[in-house]
């Protein structure tokens, strides 16, 4: 419990109105997007500037309160579960889009704003910001910098790291730094930027970022490829990569997934194909058009049972809605359930997906897999329902099997969703022990007390998860 003098202090800082305290209040703090790991906050606090949140941390740090950072709580990895309890700081009042520069290609915004929103301000001046988790209708900006979120369009343009220029970061002292810059180029030292990206709110607290923008491309081409093996989709894809085209999307659905989408969202697709490609090309009207026709001939070539080219933009967008739908589809026939996030060289997709369900047979779980197949990360969803201490227990043994495959196949443990919760265990067996060591050096050097975010990324218990 946090002493009532310091709770007064943190009102004193914030306005008493974006102090939480009320146990239904805090009960909404306790949970991320998951249904696995669940822990109350002491106290939530709602900053709205830099300044306050620097003297937040500043008062966490003296009394040594853990601080759990949150943003749209959209994350599936338990990464702002309050495990240790202490102070929730929630960024969603932060939400003002600052500056967005046609002629600098930048836009300036707080962690607070919403994915969307900033797509929407973007799409305004004929401009895009290509990462595009699936989450983007309630992620933070700040999240996805914590996370360095990639989505369906890493394939051609990058994960979040690739368009950062600058970020506002608040230390575990309550310093206010500032990194990098609205210059694309900048050489001036150590990378320390880069350190804050995907270090899932560990080492500081973003509070601000530049980000680099890009022309909105003129147009779209979707295509939807049925296969029915998931090893001739697999060996398609890599041709694709292979054949000279970089499409802007390459998404893999697997038969049980399929089933799930059609039931649920009806497009007459065939329920019986092993596996299914949804494709996109960008770019100008006549380079869209020949790399669409060398994708659709190379899905032939590879075997697919069937192609299929929306007749119109809305046709397209059903499609797209469902694939981003596909997380909720399979969620809403558990309980409960482990959503996956690993990655692998592109050859070996077919490999991990093979072993996926053999994994699930081996452990009766039921395990669907949906991924980015132009990148090799994969979701493979572990369904279970924790009521039942046997069925978990078996969910969890799959979900690490999967995990150590991953590992095998020469992958890593997270493409997007970071480590969290989830998988500390296996953080000294897939990173190299020289680089595991130094990671935890910068975390002692940039929080000593060890108050961000405590509980996460690092091997230890967690007393959150059910």
């Amino acid at each position: 419990m946090i002493e009532s003098r310091l709770i007064a202090q943190l009102k004193q800082t914030v306005g008493e109105e974006a102090v939480l305290t009320v146990k239904e209040d805090l009960e909404t703090y306790a949970h991320d997007a998951t249904a696995t790991w669940s822990h109350r906050p002491d106290v939530v606090v709602l900053p709205t500037t830099a300044g306050q949140v620097a003297r937040v941390l500043k008062l966490a740090n003296e009394h040594r309160i853990p601080v759990t950072t949150r943003g749209g709580g959209t994350n599936v990895s338990g990464g702002c579960i309050p495990v240790k309890g202490g102070i929730v700081l929630s960024t969603v009042k932060m939400d003002r889009i600052i500056e967005i520069s046609k002629t600098n290609l930048t836009a300036i915004v707080e962690a607070g704003v919403v994915l969307q929103d900033l797509y929407n301000a973007c799409a305004r001046q004929g401009l895009f910001y290509p990462p595009d988790p699936q989450s983007f209708l309630g992620c933070t900006v700040g999240g996805t910098v914590a996370e360095n979120s990639g989505g369906p369009r890493c394939l051609k343009y990058g994960v979040t790291k690739q368009y950062i220029l600058g970020l506002e970061v608040v230390t575990a002292s309550g310093e206010i730094m500032r990194l990098g810059g609205l210059v694309p180029k900048n050489r001036m030292g150590y990378e320390l930027m880069t350190l804050f990206i995907g270090s899932e709110g560990t080492l500081g607290v973003v509070t601000r970022a530049v980000l680099r923008l890009l022309p909105m491309p003129e147009v779209q081409k979707t295509m939807l490829a049925l296969f029915d093996d998931i090893v001739a989709a697999g060996e398609v894809v890599s041709r694709i990569i292979a054949s000279g085209v970089i499409p802007a999307k390459i998404e893999y659905v697997d038969n049980w997934v399929l089933r799930r989408i059609e039931q649920l969202m009806p497009m007459g697709l065939p329920q019986d194909a092993d596996a299914l490609l949804l494709l996109q090309c960008d770019g100008s009207a006549e380079a869209v058009e020949a790399e669409a026709k060398k994708v659709v001939a190379i899905c032939q070539q590879g075997g697919a049972r069937e192609i299929r080219v929306p007749k119109d933009q809305a046709e397209a967008d059903k499609l797209w809605a469902a694939r981003s739908g596909a997380g909720a589809a399979i969620f809403s026939a558990a309980h409960t359930g482990f959503i996956e996030d690993v990655s692998v060289p592109r050859d070996k997709i077919a490999e991990l997906i093979r072993k996926c369900r053999e994994i699930a047979q081996k452990y009766d779980v039921c395990v669907p897999v949906v991924g980015h197949a132009g990148d090799g990360n994969v979701h493979p969803n572990v369904l279970t329902d924790d009521r039942d201490p046997v069925q978990f227990e078996k969910a969890k043994k799959a979900k690490d099997e999967i995990l150590a495959t991953a590992i095998e196949l020469g992958g890593a443990l997270s493409g997007e969703h970071g480590i969290g919760l989830d998988k500390q265990h296996f953080m000294p067996r897939a990173l190299d022990p020289a680089a595991f060591a130094l990671m935890k050096q910068i975390k002692k050097l940039l929080d000593p007390n060890g108050i961000l975010n405590p509980g996460k990324l690092w091997p230890e218990a967690s007393d959150g998860q059910r």
